[in-house]
């Protein structure tokens, strides 16, 4: 017996606008059920797989989140930190490392931590012989 993953649950202060900006992220919608002021929003992450599940709480969390997102953009990593600067992430962290490898931490506009790797495309050539 397995158990599949539903969803990946957020807790958030705003679900809307938090779910708004992971949909930009994912490229993937908002349920089209779900409405502004409401205190539970999907984003759709994949087609067959978990949904992101943002919940209303009213606490907001404290110290690092232990569980994270790592994305692995179909762009260069570099094309990819820059186009989520720019639409509300902060950056938390550089790591990456001489040569192409490693990754960057940023923050999602309430503070959640997550990654952006590197490209397909990228780590095909950095384990290239």
């Amino acid at each position: 017996m397995h158990s599949a993953v539903a969803n990946i649950a957020i807790n958030c202060a705003d679900a809307y606008r938090l779910a708004a900006f992971w949909s930009q992220v994912t490229g993937r919608p908002i349920d089209p059920e779900d409405r502004p002021g409401d205190d539970e929003i999907d984003v759709l992450l994949l087609p067959d797989g978990p949904m992101l599940h943002f919940n209303e709480v009213p606490d907001p969390e404290r110290g690092k989140n232990g569980i994270h997102l790592c994305l692995r953009p179909d762009t260069t990593r570099e094309q990819e930190v820059e186009r989520l600067l720019g639409i509300g992430a902060t950056l938390v962290a550089d790591r990456r490392k001489p040569g192409g490898h490693g990754w960057v931490v940023l923050a999602d506009p309430e503070g959640n931590e997550f990654c952006v790797l590197t490209s397909p495309d990228e780590r095909a050539a950095l384990t290239a012989p």
